[in-house]
This record gives C-alpha cells, sequence and structure tokens, in this order.
C-alpha cells in the first residue's frame, strides 16, 4: 500500500510541463556534446537520456530539473526512493509509451494512481513534493 493519496499524485499538466522542461535541458545537453547543427543519433540520445534520467531520479531525490521546478517527485509505489533498477526500467518504458501510439503517457489520464505505463512497468508514481 502506498504512504501516498490520491491528492499527493500529480496532475497530468504538471507532469507534462516537466517533461517538456526535460526535454529542453537535454536538447541543451545534446547541442553542447554534439555540436547544435547536429542530431545526437538514436543509440547516443538513448544513453544520454538515460544517464540524465537516472542521475536525477535516483541520486537527486527522484527529481530532474523539470520535476524540481514543477514541485514533483518520482518514487515507488510504497513511497520508498527508486533504486538504479526502477530507473533504467521506467525510461524504457517512455520508449514503450511512445512505441504504443502514444497511450502509455495517456494512461496517466484515467489511471487511479495517475500512473503511466512506464509507472506501471516501474512500480513507480510521480506525487507533488
Amino acid at each position: 500500500m502506498s504512504v501516498y493519496t490520491t491528492t499527493d499524485r500529480a496532475d497530468f499538466g504538471a507532469r507534462f510541463l516537466a517533461i517538456v522542461i526535460d526535454g529542453f535541458v537535454l536538447g541543451l545537453i545534446a547541442g553542447l556534446l554534439f555540436g547544435a547543427g547536429r542530431e545526437a543519433g538514436g543509440i547516443i540520445s538513448f544513453v544520454v537520456g538515460l544517464v540524465y534520467n537516472w542521475y536525477f531520479w535516483t541520486r537527486q531525490e527522484g527529481q530532474t530539473p523539470g520535476k524540481r521546478i514543477m514541485h514533483l517527485r518520482v518514487v515507488k509505489t510504497d513511497g520508498s526512493a527508486i533504486n538504479d533498477t526502477d530507473a533504467i526500467i521506467r525510461y524504457i518504458g517512455y520508449y514503450i509509451n511512445t512505441a504504443v501510439l502514444m497511450l502509455g503517457w495517456l494512461w496517466a489520464l484515467i489511471d487511479e494512481r495517475g500512473q503511466g505505463l512506464h509507472d506501471k512497468i516501474a512500480g513507480t508514481m510521480v506525487v507533488r513534493a
């Protein structure tokens, strides 16, 4: 059972804005690392995104810069901090969300705990910090 109630969960709009902010930050990082005029490529882009999210989710109290700005945090469904494996599984879930016609992202709109498919797979949820 989660220590968080439905009133603690992050709303979809705040989560969306956090992802947009993180996408902007990741774009800046890729631009600096690989040149503003070049795309990083699929594998390199995946690795940069994985390292970015893994670091913030596991070493910065579950808060990427976007989540920190939006006052959100990623936690396990029992309220504990996520570990390295959880972070990797959750990030891979981002790609699964997108591959299935974006339905994995939209799932958070109808789920009682506000979990997207990636959250379900990793056993995580996003709450207000």
